[in-house]
């Protein structure tokens, strides 16, 4: 993992022969909390999305966004993402910042974790690419408009956020 991919970077050593000390740019932050409105039901294996360079995208309240599974593993910049199944759209209820990484969570079933995004149709909406398994759809998944969606910080727990 790279410095970029954990947040941090390294900081000039304090003097000459001292080790570089990792800097941690991220700090704590909230849940990103949202709705799904409406359910995806088709899979591509040659969808052509391509990877963001970013890690991180704020989101607004209201904003609507698509969630899409797919099992890819590169995170470079530019990669192609040709494998997936659409989940849905999913209604931000809270301003805040989706990270690569985050814990994705719909009901109380974790999805998978955010494996970056694909700008194709913004600023209509991102496609935020969740990394699984296997790429899934909407109702494999058993969603419904109205699931409950969170976005929430890497974690070892396992237990579904709670209600809001």
């Amino acid at each position: 993992m790279t410095s970029a991919e954990n947040g941090t970077r390294t900081a000039p050593p304090a003097r000459e022969g001292a080790t570089p000390r990792p800097v941690r740019e991220d700090g704590a932050k909230r849940t990103v909390r949202g709705t799904l409105v409406k359910v995806l039901v088709h899979r591509r294996d040659d969808r052509g999305m391509r990877l963001e360079p970013f890690a991180s995208r704020c989101v607004r309240a209201g904003e609507v966004h698509e969630l899409v599974t797919t099992d890819h593993h590169e995170t470079a910049p530019g990669s192609r993402v040709d494998r997936v199944g659409f989940l849905g759209f999913v209604e931000i209820a809270n301003a805040g910042v989706i990270d690569r990484g985050d814990e994705v969570w719909a009901g109380d079933r974790l999805v998978g974790t955010v494996h970056g995004f694909d700008s194709c149709h913004f600023p209509n909406h991102y496609n935020v690419l969740i990394r699984t398994d296997v790429p899934r759809t909407g109702p494999e998944l058993r969603l419904e408009p109205e699931t409950p969606v969170w976005f929430r910080p890497a974690s070892t727990i396992t237990e579904p956020p709670p209600a809001t």
